[in-house]
């Protein structure tokens, strides 16, 4: 995510204007436009897919299935990295105290709307807290608030950090506990697991904190003149690219499973494909950030006018956010009194199995319906986007920047 914010003579408010405003930088914005579109595909799925297959069992899925899974992949590693370069970037108008303390305050405030706005207006449509996922927003919250102590190294040191908790963290994949502190750390497993409430952690903060680490150092590349940046944006997307193939086929470090020869050679690149997300592997990480660095490389010049909707959503990604799951939900339970005449169950979810909601009697459409739903979904949400982002660049009151 992005930060974007007496006169003595004219000349001095001309000076001050520019220095407050300005530009932003379009691929950031592109890049993070794309996977916010990408991530309401995956939710659209959430809801209205064949809850009982899951798209990564190579046993039951399909090709289609498995690939519109595979290319949400690429959007938490995206949002996590481009956090950090936004950090880093805003430091061209805030100091590094400034910034620390927005970046403190600002996580609190992704672990509040995690555990209370999303959660009950949007994934689940109540409070009784039965079950409680810990998704995106807690694990970044808490990667701003380590970032915010971090900014007081040198951007160096903070790069480094993130590239090692990176390329290690799978040294610690032997370790088994059920310890609180480790599951929120490195092993998603349940927080709380009692009768009466569920609390599960999806998202651990190992290696999130270290990709956003990382981002923060990657904000020093845009700063360079545009020839330089293009070039190191290039090499760097085919060194990671490069390293996920090669690591990947050695078959021995970087995920906790490995890839296998299947029933065919289609099915057998699903394997080689098929990287664990939690925790987020290194090899998952080389697949998905490489490409995406080459994307941000494909962009640099400017943008592509099909690009232009991806553009104005990625501005606004955290407004995007809070409102694409509460409107797939809504959508959800609109479907599901047209065909039942009753929608109890879009308001219940007892279990992990019936995570986000309860699925009626014969739930769960094709891919195509989903997909469907997921441009509407898109299409519905992109002129309030164009608003709010209208309503961030002519106004500078503080509490825009925390949307």
């Amino acid at each position: 995510m992005a930060y974007q914010e007496a006169t003595l003579r004219p000349e001095s408010v001309s000076t001050e204007a520019v220095a407050v405003k300005r530009p932003r930088i379009e691929s950031i914005d592109v890049v993070r436009g794309i996977v916010m579109i990408l991530m309401a595909l995956d939710h659209s799925r959430d809801f209205f897919g064949n809850s009982g297959v899951n798209p990564t069992d190579l046993a039951t899925t399909t090709m289609p299935l498995f690939f519109t899974r595979w290319i949400t992949h690429f959007c938490a590693p995206a949002f996590f990295l481009l956090t950090g370069t936004g950090a880093y970037l805003s430091l061209r108008k805030k100091s590094k105290h400034e910034l620390s303390r927005f970046l403190f305050t600002r996580g609190l405030w992704l672990i509040f709307l995690e555990l209370v706005v999303t959660r009950g207006f949007g994934w689940q449509f109540n409070f009784d807290y039965r079950v409680t996922m810990l998704f995106i927003l807690w694990a970044l919250g808490w990667a701003m608030i380590v970032l915010s102590v971090l900014v007081y190294l040198p951007t160096s040191v903070v790069t480094a950090f993130g590239v090692v908790m990176i390329a290690t963290h799978n040294l610690l994949d032997s370790v088994q506990s059920s310890n609180p502190l480790w599951t929120i750390l490195h092993s998603p497993n349940f927080l709380v697991r009692t009768p009466q409430n569920i609390v599960r952690v999806p998202y651990v903060l190992i290696p999130w904190v270290g990709v956003t680490a990382a981002g923060y150092g990657l904000g020093q590349v845009f700063r360079w003149e545009p020839a330089r940046r293009k070039s190191f944006l290039l090499r760097l997307g085919i060194a990671l690219s490069t390293a996920f193939v090669v690591l990947r086929a050695i078959n021995l470090y970087g995920n906790p499973v490995p890839w296998s020869t299947q029933r065919s050679a289609a099915f057998t690149v699903l394997s080689f494909l098929n990287t664990n997300k939690y925790p987020p592997s290194l090899l998952f990480l080389l697949m998905t950030l490489g490409p995406a660095m080459l994307f941000l490389w494909a962009v640099d010049g400017g943008t592509p006018r099909f690009l232009r909707p991806a553009l104005t959503i990625g501005k606004v990604p955290m407004f995007y956010y809070l409102l694409h799951i509460p409107l797939i939900h809504l959508i959800a339970v609109i479907v599901c009194y047209a065909r039942y005449g009753q929608v109890h169950w879009m308001f219940e979810s007892n279990t992990i199995a019936q995570f986000p909601v309860t699925p009626p009697p014969g739930w769960g459409y094709s891919l195509p319906i989903v997909y469907l739903i997921w441009a509407f979904v898109v299409v519905t949400l992109y002129p309030l986007c164009r608003w709010f982002a209208g309503l961030k660049q002519r106004r500078g009151d503080a509490w825009l920047s925390y949307f």
